[in-house]
């Protein structure tokens, strides 16, 4: 005997009288890529996500802030940093502070349309640091796909 996985979970739509069940992955409800010429100018967005992402390490910003702005894979991979990150300061008995830091250069290239990757360095007191961000283009806006704090 085969185990049966669940299925998707199905919405109900109703038009007049009768109702329609639509499937998760409709194609009308999936989030849709942009083009490069429907999206604004990707630089203030790389800034502001930088700058918020190295906050949310420190435990000076809480996570669900960038939640809007991230796909599910950065956000799950950026949870499990912040926990790592508060676990060190408490094993250390630091206090979560909002770090002094300014954001540098950003060099960005586009592999493909409606994509950009781009490093954005950080300059702190004691050392700099380079951040590694996908961006791709859905609905009309930008969202990270990839982070990486080096």
């Amino acid at each position: 005997m085969t185990a049966r996985l669940p299925s998707a979970p199905r919405t109900a739509v109703v038009h007049g009288t009768a109702a329609r069940y639509l499937d998760h992955d409709d194609e009308y409800f999936a989030r849709q890529p942009a083009r490069r010429s429907e999206l604004p100018d990707p630089e203030p967005v790389l800034r502001n996500l930088t700058h918020c992402v190295i906050e949310v390490l420190a435990g000076a910003r809480d996570l669900d802030q960038l939640a809007r702005w991230v796909t599910d894979d950065v956000y799950r991979n950026l949870s499990k940093r912040v926990v790592l990150a508060a676990r060190a300061r408490r094993v250390k008995g630091q206090a979560p502070q909002r770090p002094a830091f300014s954001v540098g250069r950003v060099r960005l290239s586009e592999p493909a349309d409606g994509i950009v990757e781009a490093v954005v360095m950080v300059h702190q007191r004691a050392r700099s640091r380079a951040v590694a961000i996908r961006l791709e283009g859905l609905d009309q806006r930008w969202r990270a796909s990839a982070i990486s704090v080096l």
